[in-house]
């Protein structure tokens, strides 16, 4: 469970990643951004290929992988090990052993089915801080219930308040219940490892005599427990106090921020949308002087936030007016000039090419497997001192196995006992081959992978190869061609579906 690429601010902390999909691969990826080395298990691929985190099969797909996938997984090593298996759950409990962080969102009970639960690590790594992410959290009579990102959004409150008062509640247009929990785990993550390492830091052990570990000394541990509509609950500022002294709800308001005027969204005549925030007392007297409203810039109730209030539907009606006159260009010039914070509603197209996103350098370049360039969301937040990176994308299903088990100190032997019954691994090791047997670069080798669905015959096998560049005089090589014909590289792709077995080596 080492990484010697690993540098930034968390360098050295092994992170144990149990999850799936949104909230906890995110609180896992962005501990790795900053250099934490992380571990994640994913599920070996079944006899129809299908296997891992279904996440790299979600919106939109490059060679059959997720370009979600590649930002989700980036900095990540991944291991396929198969928990409902003793085999795979004593590897993960090897790794717990070593872990500083274990990140898990299965549904509460499901790890402690697997003897992978917090008391049952806690006994095994007493100084193991571990990061439970859930609907409703670990306790309470909904604790047991699926809950997902649009379920804790609709819980915690921020569905209610968000579309228009005449309409039902919208969605917003990204998974931000899971992005805020996740925030939530890698917070209480950072409190809970600064207590542990105040108070003895990484527990140290040694093997006794019945192989089992004797520890000496580390920092207490502890569970943090987050539920995914407490998160989001967590950000209603007000809400609770509101409604509890003075019985108020808060409604749906549109584009507009209730109690705060001006602060809405207008539409200029153009056709486009622009936010303008002109609640500040000065701001607003600036913005409407500068939209020729000397009137009411002048106006003595509309001085104070509590004066425009009353009055929030004829400001609004005035700014409206004035934007509707000019295009979203113009009226950007003229406000910025008046030192009015307002902003074009950003498309990611105009996020790509805007001054302020590229000087800032939020868009890092980096390609695919196959040569694709592609561009990811640079990390943030920036630290001066120790920032955080992108060392590489997110990985193949399985592609560190071998790598993590060596790591906690198998030998070859074992490591090949353990993976071999995964057709997966055969077909790694026959692929492996031809590119021995081939001369090809490593970038052909991953494109004969990448290409091979459908394989069921020599005759498929040679065509891909001899529109490889100098395949001609390859397939000239007697060699390569009773390779072709005979070798075990074809009945490796035929056991299950080919794509399982190019894409996704490593299963265990």
């Amino acid at each position: 469970m080492s990484n010697p690429a690993s540098s930034g601010a968390l360098a050295g902390v092994k992170v144990l990643e149990l999850g799936t999909l949104i909230a906890g691969p995110l609180c896992a990826r962005m501990l790795g951004e900053f250099g934490a080395d992380v571990v994640k298990v994913e599920t070996p691929p079944d006899a129809t290929g299908k296997g891992g985190d279904p996440l790299r099969t979600w919106r939109i797909l490059h060679e059959g992988t997720s370009l979600w996938w590649s930002v989700q997984a980036r900095n990540k090593q991944s291991i396929a090990l198969d928990l409902k298996s003793e085999a795979g759950r004593e590897i993960a409990r090897a790794l717990a052993l070593e872990a500083d962080i274990v990140v898990e969102n299965f549904r509460p009970g499901v790890l402690e089915k697997w003897g992978l639960g917090y008391e049952q690590l806690k006994a095994l790594n007493p100084s193991c801080v571990m990061v439970r992410l859930s609907g409703y959290g670990q306790t309470g009579p909904m604790a047991g219930e699926p809950g997902f990102g649009a379920v804790g959004e609709s819980m915690g409150g921020i569905r209610y308040v968000s579309g228009f008062a005449d309409r039902p509640p919208v969605r917003i247009g990204i998974s931000i219940g899971d992005a805020i929990a996740a925030l939530h785990g890698v917070n209480g993550a950072l409190v809970a490892l600064h207590h542990r390492n105040a108070t003895g830091g990484r527990a140290r052990y040694a093997r006794g005599a019945d192989g089992k570990p004797q520890w000496q000394q580390g920092g207490t541990g502890q569970m943090v427990d987050v539920a995914l509509y407490e998160a989001v609950f967590n950000l209603m500022e007000s809400l609770v106090p509101e409604y509890d002294v003075a019985g108020f709800v808060r409604e749906r308001t549109g584009g507009a921020l209730p109690g705060i005027v001006p602060s809405n969204t207008y539409t200029t005549g153009d056709g486009d949308n622009i936010v303008i925030a002109g609640n500040g007392d000065a701001i607003f007297k600036r913005l409407m002087q500068a939209i020729g409203r000397d009137d009411l810039a002048s106006d003595p109730q509309l001085a104070t936030n509590d004066g425009r209030v009353p009055r929030t539907q004829e400001i609004d009606t005035a700014i409206q007016a004035w934007c509707s006159q000019h295009a979203i260009d113009d009226a950007l010039a003229v406000l910025k000039a008046a030192d009015v914070p307002v902003s074009k509603i950003f498309s990611v197209a105009d996020m790509m090419r805007d001054p302020q996103f590229l000087a800032r350098q939020m868009f890092e370049q980096h390609a695919l497997a196959d040569g694709t360039p592609i561009k990811l969301p640079a990390v943030v937040p920036k630290l001066s001192a120790t920032p955080g990176a992108t060392r590489w994308l997110g990985p193949r299903l399985g592609e560190h196995t071998e790598e993590v088990l060596r790591g906690l100190g198998y030998d070859e032997d074992r490591i090949a006992a353990l993976v071999a019954a995964f057709p997966t691994f055969r077909a790694r090791m026959a692929i492996r081959e031809i590119g021995g047997a081939l001369a090809l670069p490593p970038a052909d080798i991953e494109r004969l992978a990448r290409l091979s669905d459908g394989w069921s015959s020599a005759d498929a096998v040679e065509d891909e190869i001899h529109r490889m560049p100098g395949g001609e005089q390859r397939l000239a090589d007697p060699r390569v061609v009773a390779w072709i014909e005979g070798h075990a590289f074809l009945s490796a792709i035929r056991l299950p579906k080919a794509s399982a077995l190019t894409r996704q080596p490593g299963g265990m």
